[in-house]
Order: C-alpha cells, then structure tokens, then sequence
C-alpha cells in the first residue's frame, strides 16, 4: 500500500522543477502551508495512479476541512472511503527539537534524526548501503520556520478533529513516546479496521 506524503510530493516537484514547484516553493521555503486548491489538485493527481487502487496511507493531508471535504469527494468518486484519520500527538516543544535535528542524505535521500537515528559512527555522513553521502539539514528545518509552521498547523488543522470525529473515524495517538509504542497503538488501529 503506498505511503502518500504531500511534503514528500512538494519537494519531488521542487527537485524536478515542475510548473507546480513555481507556486509551492515560496510557501515552502516561508513555513506557510501550500494553499488548499493547489495541494488538492497535487494530490487528487498523485490518487490517480494505478497504485492507488486498492488503497493507501496519506501522511500531511488533508490539513483544513476543505481538503477534507476535496477527499471525501475524490474517494467517493472511485466508490470508496476513509477508514481512518490517525492524529499523533507531540507537543510541540518536543517536535521543535525532532525536526531541528533531522537530516537528509544529500545522495540517496534517506532521512536521519541527529537525537533519535543518528549514521552509525556518529559522524555526518549517510551509512546506508556504502551511500557515504553529506547529511544536510533542510532550509525548512530551522527553529523560527517549525514555529511558524506550528502556529499555521494549529490553526488549520484544530476543526478536522471536529470533522472526523463527527465522522466516529478519529483516533488520536501519543507520539512523544517511544516509536515502538506509537508504531504498536497505530498498527492495533489499522489492524482493528473495517474496509470499505
């Protein structure tokens, strides 16, 4: 089942340069959230493809009832449902200090958390599979942008719990504990499913 990411579709359109980078990436790089028509149109596009047929995992959207309402018209459309809206709760002290020490393979991708997944070594440089690569720290990873990006989230995001809830498909999950615990909690959610 794909994992659908709307921050890891954004930034896939900024590395290739696509028409849709020119709109995303001064509200990327500003900590804004992409303006709902445009992120519902990047990912009513990435829902479209054969892959997503027989389900997937959407990590990022919706953030505003009317993406809410975009999703539920786009599922509805292909005869199908929302099974689950999964909130992992951190506060936001907390997701300060983690995304303040993420880094990112500069060759191969791969995310590492400087706190939590730092390379083997210690040192700053990727040890997956002989990559080598320099670990960097996204421009969108400094304190006064996640800030920024937690107040615009709070406000947007707070009325889905309402949507979701009414729907009896919210489940809120403690993410400041050990991600085996958050890992064991979702996977008894999912597991616990009836699909549509």
């Amino acid at each position: 089942m794909p994992h659908i990411s709307t921050g890891d579709i954004f930034r896939a359109h900024l590395s290739d340069a696509t028409e849709f980078a020119k709109q995303i990436r001064p509200y990327m790089e500003s900590g804004a959230l992409v303006p709902d028509t445009l992120t519902i149109a990047i990912v009513e596009e990435r829902l479209k493809r054969p892959d997503c047929r027989d389900g997937y995992v959407l990590d990022g959207f919706p953030r505003s009832v009317a993406q809410a309402q975009a999703l539920e018209r786009m599922t509805a459309s292909h005869g199908h449902a929302i099974d689950a809206a999964i909130d992992l709760r951190v506060p936001d002290d907390e997701l300060v200090a983690r995304l303040g020490a993420r880094r990112t393979c500069a060759g191969c991708g791969t995310i590492y958390n400087l706190k939590f997944n730092p390379p083997q070594g210690g040192g700053m440089r990727c040890d997956r599979n002989g990559c080598g690569g320099q670990l960097v720290q996204r421009p969108d990873d400094n304190e006064d942008t996640i800030r920024q990006r937690l107040i615009i989230y709070h406000k947007t995001t707070g009325p889905l719990y309402a949507f979701y809830r009414e729907r009896g498909i919210l489940h809120i999950v403690r993410g400041d504990v050990p991600p085996e615990a958050v890992f064991a909690t979702v996977e008894d959610i999912v597991c616990g499913l009836e699909v549509a």
